[in-house]
């Protein structure tokens, strides 16, 4: 199974950019957008000069609970400096979004609630609310990080949208908000758990 298949077969649709974006993204932009591949994993990033984003991460069943996860992450946080990834929130009838929400908390990750992302997909027209997940080595705030979305979804998320898809995405002021007062801490459940470690 190629990298495009396994991610594929793990993200929903909703999430997934077609084969061809990304590989152009690779090739045209490949001084900020790259591909790590094994055997049971796959990592597409953004390497830009402030922060890191998580475009991808896909570690295979087969090799879940090995630290295959958290070798992929520590590589990203040896960079120094802040790690940006976008999630689900909790669906209790999807078991993987808790796991992966236990798994960033564990990580040191923090939940920048203030910044609500609403994406629609070009592929299904349907609109998914995904959260933002960060870590830093200086304590980044929110903003900061809120700055950083805007430059990937213009730069890497919406890249040559109309040419891929034939149609653009929507413009970052109806995907992306910033508000003092959005939402709770979506790792906060997890927290205790983490005090443990």
């Amino acid at each position: 199974m190629n990298w495009y298949e396994k991610l594929n077969q793990y993200f929903p649709i909703e999430e997934m950019k077609s084969k061809e974006q990304i590989e152009v993204l690779l090739r045209e932009r490949g001084n900020v957008y790259h591909k790590d591949e094994g055997r049971n994993h796959v990592l597409i990033y953004v390497e830009f000069d402030g922060f890191v984003f998580v475009d991808y991460l896909f570690v295979s069943s087969s090799a879940r609970g090995q630290g295959l996860g958290k070798k992929l992450i520590n590589k990203l946080k040896s960079k120094n400096k802040p790690v940006i990834l976008e999630v689900e929130p909790v669906q209790y009838e999807d078991s993987d979004t808790e796991k992966r929400l236990r798994f960033y908390a564990r990580e040191g990750f923090q939940h920048a609630s203030k910044i609500g992302y609403r994406r629609r997909s070009l592929a299904t027209g349907e609109e998914t609310v995904l959260e933002i997940l960060y870590w830093s080595p200086e304590a980044a705030d929110e903003k900061t990080i809120y700055e950083a979305m805007v430059k990937t979804y213009r730069n890497i998320h919406t890249y040559k949208d109309v040419e891929m898809y034939g149609a653009p995405f929507e413009s970052v002021d109806q995907t992306l908000s910033f508000e003092i007062e959005r939402t709770e801490d979506i790792l906060k459940p997890f927290s205790n758990e983490v005090k443990k470690f």
